[in-house]
């Protein structure tokens, strides 16, 4: 029977991430009067740097691990037809992307980077391989089997991705989905010169900043919703206890280095005030008051959580520090990955909004 793996969707989201940073920024499209695959024959560069050689080989190893896990955990054939499979897909995915740049005038189709991106497709799914002879895939399934329950795909993944939505710096720290004073601006913009326009509701008064309790209290909610999730699908309280600080403690690294790449490694832990310090202990505080909940009862208060932390971040504005924050990322050396970190933080408390629904909504398996 195939085996229900994470490494499948983590895949699929990898995927989108090779594609936007293959593609970005996605504008300029011409047409040069040659043919997109006319790069396979070009000579080798007569430039090239051990950075760019690293990039593209490392870029593509977490694909082809993920293919690969994906198809060995899936079944179906060996684990040599995995690696052989894992890495077709990630030449076929590569050759698309260097044929599609090709058509983009700050992007520059490559012989040699397919050739490095394939190299290290192959290398992660060998890897993949490496792990599986030596029982390391196996130890890890029979501990998922102890540690979650048989359903905990959808917020594994989550979970896992959790960090990685924090690294795009939010107004509040883990703060995420902060979309509405955005979204309103997008929409004005799109409507603009259409009597739709006025159909946007407006604002009678000037939105206000969060006060210190209210920031806490975000904060507090920020760092309890990823506990809470974890606690939807881990089976004792004792093993619980265990994520919950892994959680938090991934959280607050990942913060940090947020703030080390938007202001260097000097300012890593500015963002830490008396309010963030104090939702943190709260936040560790409830979590610790939640651990016998049942894995229902948790997740009706992940929604409630979700709830009023998308409520109160949703209805104060952007502060200056944080637009200018945003510019370093979206105008200077992030500008290739701001775009897919800022969709993962905007999108991701609405992903794990509909997951506890879709939970809640199902008989909890007796396992």
């Amino acid at each position: 029977m195939p085996h229900k793996t994470s490494a499948w969707p983590l895949a699929l989201i990898y995927v989108v991430l090779v594609v936007y940073a293959s593609l970005y920024p996605f504008e300029g499209w011409r047409d040069q009067g040659i043919a997109p695959w006319a790069f396979l024959a070009s000579p080798l560069p007569k430039y090239w740097t051990g950075f760019d050689v690293a990039a593209n080989v490392a870029g593509y190893v977490p694909l082809g691990f993920l293919l690969a896990l994906s198809a060995m955990r899936r079944g179906g054939g060996t684990q040599v037809r995995a690696v052989l499979l894992a890495t077709g897909a990630a030449f076929g995915l590569s050759l698309g992307m260097e044929m599609l740049q090709s058509y983009l005038p700050v992007r520059v189709a490559s012989n040699v980077d397919l050739a490095l991106n394939v190299a290290g497709a192959w290398l992660g799914a060998s890897i993949a391989w490496v792990l599986e002879r030596l029982g390391a895939i196996d130890h890890w399934s029979r501990f998922r089997d102890r540690w979650f329950v048989q359903d905990a795909r959808g917020a594994l993944v989550l979970l896992a991705l959790w960090p990685a939505a924090l690294l795009f710096p939010a107004s509040v720290p883990f703060g995420l989905g902060q979309v509405f004073e955005r979204l309103e601006a997008a929409l004005a913009e799109w409507l603009e010169d259409t009597p739709f326009l006025e159909w946007l509701p407006v604002r009678d008064i000037e939105l206000q900043p969060l006060v210190p309790g209210v920031e806490l209290l975000c904060v507090m909610l920020g760092a309890l919703i990823p506990c809470l999730l974890a606690y939807c699908v881990v089976r004792t309280a004792g093993r619980r206890l265990l994520v919950m600080l892994l959680a938090l403690a991934m959280g607050v690294l990942a913060t940090a280095l947020s703030a080390a790449l938007s202001w260097g490694p000097v300012h890593a832990w500015a963002w830490l005030s008396a309010p963030v310090q104090a939702g943190l202990v709260a936040s560790l505080v409830l979590a610790l008051v939640a651990l016998p909940l049942p894995r229902r009862g948790c997740a009706a208060v992940l929604l409630l959580a979700l709830a009023v932390h998308l409520s109160l971040l949703n209805q104060a504005p952007a502060s200056a520090y944080f637009t200018q924050t945003l510019q370093t990322w979206e105008q200077g050396r992030f500008i290739r990955f701001n775009g897919l970190a800022q969709w993962l933080g905007w999108l991701w408390p609405y992903a794990a909004l509909a997951y506890v629904l879709l939970r809640l909504s199902r008989r909890e398996p007796q396992n």
